[in-house]
């Protein structure tokens, strides 16, 4: 199979940060030791039944539901877009060509600049910019959206000027804008 430059491939598969995890993990361990502590130490059955149902709802509540949420979200940068995707059952997915140009900014809290996340805002134009949060090596994805978007804009830049030195028009002095069926 040839590599071909208008074949599309995957350059980077992201998720939010793990960290994100580590209440739920620690969550996970203290309902463990609290059922294995308790269990059978109640008198009534009921009481026991009642200390495993407790469990097991905070175990979904704290530890499933985060768990859950963290591995609904996706984001995939190809050679040429950008793919977010959200939800688990709702799936929302968005897509932004590198090839319409964008703005990337990277902001970074304490904590995300101590792990060297951030969250990425990429503004298009539109009235919110798009926000891929919490991203590992938040900086090295910048440079890289840059690079991806940089390498897209230029075969555009090079197919004008292989155009214009085909018609004998330098791309400075063309006259593309089109007034009244005019030219």
């Amino acid at each position: 199979m040839s590599d071909t430059p208008d074949t599309e491939q995957v350059v980077a598969r992201l998720r939010p940060h793990g960290r994100a995890l580590f209440w739920p993990s620690v969550a996970l361990m203290a309902l463990a030791g609290t059922v294995g502590y308790f269990e059978g130490s109640f008198s009534e059955p009921w009481q026991n039944i009642a200390l495993l149902a407790g469990a097991a709802l905070l175990i979904v509540l704290l530890c499933l539901l985060p768990l859950v949420a963290w591995l609904g979200k996706r984001y995939v940068i190809t050679t040429r877009r950008i793919i977010l995707r959200t939800g688990f059952f709702v799936r929302i997915r968005q897509e932004l060509l590198h090839s319409r140009g964008y703005d990337v900014t990277v902001r970074q809290n304490g904590l995300q600049s101590i792990f060297q996340s951030g969250n990425i805002l990429i503004n298009t134009g539109l009235d919110h910019p798009v926000v891929l949060r919490d991203v590992p090596g938040a900086d090295l994805v910048q440079a890289a959206l840059h690079d991806l978007m940089e390498k897209s804009l230029n075969p555009i830049a090079a197919r004008r000027q292989a155009e214009a030195s085909r018609t004998g028009r330098s791309p400075a002095n063309s006259d593309e804008t089109t007034a009244w069926g005019q030219r």
